[in-house]
Order: structure tokens, then sequence, then C-alpha cells
């Protein structure tokens, strides 16, 4: 009997501790400042569930999605691009979270929608894309704060900026495409090379960008609003603005199908948009937007702090998600090998230009101008055509199973002639805007 007693015990002390080990795994490129408030907070309310959190840029956290198989998945999706969640719905890798929806949050946010209209994911929090800059720094170089991208397309500029790569980040993609979306193909991608040709590094994270901002590595950086607001509210010399092309888009929370333990996960989900979820949101170290409406907050949204509702309704973007995601593979691709693999050449072709448009001052005629003219196009023109990126037939290569030989290969050779073609443009550039300096 005590042997019986003993082996009940032990069953019972399995039980329990099997009760108290479950886990919800978490999937985000959030930082670690928001993370941490959220694991802190679920886990005290919810003692018998751990919050494990897998940092992954939006990209990687796609890939290791579709990589893992049925049943050993990850419970939730947590970013800040809506159009990668509708990768993952396009590939049937998220469940429903249509039951999950706080009904005090608004269905839209200006014309956007807040949810996903199929119920796949969830708004969690609100996002706007814009310039973070550092006052001492500006100060001590003599720069004009930036108020709208094109401030940050001066010669003065030059040398003075950080960026990173769609592919490295999924809120500088969602930059990305509110300038192309705001501007036009053509014209969006002369404004991103320009900048690009400005920079002073492409960084390897999007946490690159604002951690250079707040020490002075660098004056300026296209951001989140949650980096820019998080450096001011915690004490660094930084500001934040809002350009006329932004889009107010929804940071999204989503199932994933196939998880290990849905039904804790859909318990995390709830509680990220129940009103104490929200109001995590408005630490200083945090500053992000809630979708909760602040008339739901009760007096604890600080002073001065952006209001969702007036930026959507003053932007010029209608942020096409449907649109993104399209294009999201060539974008990327697109961007890597004209800019992140070919900076210094962009770089030094920039330059030139800047010292001959110096050089030329105010000389709009003659032969020096017109060869100052094609550098600039050379330099500051996208390789892929506005026609080619409306050719559904083209488009259509990078939607394609890239474990396909043939795919693969058409995709490979169309890497291989945007980085030579690149790299030939700005050689070009440099040298004629030298010339026009003779």
């Amino acid at each position: 009997m005590f042997t019986a007693r003993l082996l009940m015990t032990a069953v019972g002390f399995v039980m329990s501790f099997g009760a108290c080990a479950a886990t919800v795994t978490v999937i985000t490129s959030f930082p670690k400042e928001l993370t941490a408030a959220y694991k802190a907070a679920f886990e005290k309310n919810n003692p018998d569930i751990t919050l494990e959190i897998l940092n992954k840029n939006t990209v990687a956290g796609i890939a290791f999605v579709k990589e893992t198989s049925p049943g050993q998945r990850p419970e939730i999706f947590w970013a800040s691009a809506p159009d990668a969640f509708e990768v993952l719905a396009r590939d049937k890798l998220l469940a429903s979270t249509a039951a999950l929806k706080n009904p005090n949050i608004p269905d839209k946010i200006g014309n956007y929608p807040v949810n996903d209209p199929q119920g796949m994911y969830l708004g969690q929090a609100l996002a706007g894309y814009g310039i973070m800059y550092n006052t001492r720094y500006l100060k001590a170089n003599k720069l004009p704060p930036p108020k709208q991208w094109e401030d940050l397309l001066t010669p003065q500029w030059f040398g003075h900026i950080g960026i990173t790569a769609p592919s490295r980040s999924g809120t500088m993609h969602l930059t990305v495409e509110t300038v192309l979306q705001g501007q036009g193909w053509e014209a969006g991608w002369n404004t991103l090379l320009r900048m690009a040709g400005n920079s002073a590094a492409v960084t390897e994270r999007s946490f690159g960008v604002p951690d250079g901002v707040n020490s002075g590595q660098f004056g300026a950086g296209p951001v989140i609003d949650f980096f820019g607001l998080s450096g001011k509210y915690s004490g660094f010399p930084v500001e934040f603005n809002y350009p006329l092309e932004t889009a107010i888009v929804p940071a999204n929370i989503a199932l994933i199908a196939g998880a290990k333990n849905p039904e804790d996960g859909k318990k995390f989900i709830s509680f990220a948009l129940s009103q104490a979820g929200q109001e995590l949101l408005l630490s200083p170290k945090i500053s992000r937007l809630p979708v909760l409406p602040y008339s739901e907050m009760k007096g604890k949204v600080p002073a001065q702090y952006p209001d969702p509702t007036e930026l959507a309704a003053r932007s010029k973007v209608q942020f096409d998600t449907e649109l993104s995601t399209q294009r999201y593979y060539i974008v990327q691709t697109l961007f890597d090998q004209t800019i992140t693999f070919r900076l210094k050449e962009l770089q030094a072709a920039t330059k030139a230009i800047w010292e001959a448009e110096r050089k030329l001052g105010a000389q709009s005629t003659g032969p020096q101008a017109k060869l100052l003219k094609k550098a600039k196009a050379l330099a500051f023109s996208p390789v892929v055509s506005n026609a080619q990126i409306n050719d559904a037939s083209f488009v259509k290569i990078f939607a394609g199973n890239k474990k396909d030989a043939d795919i693969n290969q058409a995709i490979t050779q169309l890497e291989s002639d945007w980085n030579t073609q690149a790299r030939k443009n700005y050689e070009q550039a440099r040298a004629l805007a030298n010339e026009a300096m003779r």
C-alpha cells in the first residue's frame, strides 16, 4: 500500500508538473522591451503558461513557419507588416482568430481594415512610418530637421543617414512600399535610391537604424514610429516626424495553423487585445499606438501622444496590402541587388553627382548640365520599369515555388541581371558626373 501511495503521489506530481509546463511560443520581430513586458504581464495572469519568445525578423519568421512541420509549429506570429500576414494566410499557415476579436476595437483605421476580413489575423497595435532624427547630431552638423522624405535627398545629407533593407526588416518593407505607393513605382524608387545614396550604411536589422540614431551614429533614418517614439520618451535626444506620405496600418497578431498548443495561444491573443494588453503599449519604452480607442483608455494616454485617427486622416497613402503582397519578393530582391549589395558603387555615384552639382551651380543648360542629368537618370532610376512591374507574367515568376528548378533558375538570372545592370549604371553615372566637372 505504501508503494501504491508513492506511485500515486509521483503520478500526481508529474501530472501537476505537466499542467504547469504549458508553453506558448511567439515568433516576433519586436524588441525585447516590448516582448518582456508582455511576457511578464501574461505569465502573471496565467501562471500555468510559460511564454517563450522566438525573436526573428519578419522574413526569417515566415520562413521558419513554412519549414516547421504541422503539429510542431509555434503558436503565435506577431509583427508589424500586414503583407507578411497575407503571405502566411495565402499559404494556409494561419488559423482563424475571428472569435477572439475585442468588440471595443473599431473595424477600420481611416479606410484600412484593422482586422483581416477573413478572420485570419487581428490588429493588435497601429503603426506609422516616418523619419527619426537625432537633435544633437543635426545641430552639430548644421542640418535642418527632416519632415518629409524629400528632405533626406539633398546633398547636405550625404553620409548622414542610416537605413536597413526590406529583406532584413518587415517594417522597412512597409516603409519602402509606403513610398512606392505614395509616389508611384519609378518616382518612388528614385526617392529610395537617392536616400540610399546619401546613407552611411545598410544595417543588419531594423533595430540598427534607431539604435544608430539614438547613439548619434546616424543623423536620421526611416523607421517605424514606435522606434522613434520609444527613443524620445526614454530620454534620448531624438524626435520623430510622420511625412505626409506615411501609412497608418495595423501591427498584427495571428494564430499559426498546426501549432502545438493552439488553445493557450488563443489566450495570449485575447490578452494582447484586452484593455490591460493595450495599456502596455503606452509604456515609454514601448510607445506604440493602441488599436483600442483612446476613449476606452481611461485617461492613460500621455499628453501630446500621436493620435492615429488624425494621422490616418491626413496621410496621402491608402495602403494597398494586396499590391504589396503581389510584389513582396520582387521589392525585397530589387532592393538588395541594386542597393544592399551595390551600396558602395551607389554612394560613389551619388557623391560625384553632388560634387558636380555644386561645381555647376545654377547652370541648367550646356553639355556639362546634360552629362549631369544623364548621370542622375542612371543612378536614380530602377532597373525594373513600371511596365515590367505591371506585367502579370513577370510578377508571377516571383510568386512561384522557388524549389521548382525552372522558377529558381529564372529568379537567379533576374537577380544577376539586376545586380550587373546596377553596377554598370552607377559606374557610368560616376564617370559622367566626373566628366561634367571638367
